[in-house]
């Protein structure tokens, strides 16, 4: 079991994890997404490989079109 917190809430993941399969339980796979692990930006060709740490803290921005 992985246990991080997702923009300020805590999320529990079976483990090991990458950053896709978060995105995946949050409902947020194939989104225009930014995500930043323990303070560092996450690039997008890096997010099925990025394993999740127990206690990581993540911040996802998700992209929102309109004008």
């Amino acid at each position: 079991m992985v246990n991080v917190t997702v923009n300020g809430k805590p999320v529990s993941l079976e483990g090991p994890a990458s950053h896709n399969a978060l995105l995946e339980h949050l409902g947020l796979a194939g989104r225009k997404v930014a995500v930043e692990c323990n303070g560092a930006i996450v690039p997008r060709s890096r997010l099925p490989m990025e394993q999740l740490s127990d206690g990581d803290v993540i911040e996802i921005v998700v992209a929102v079109g309109g004008g």
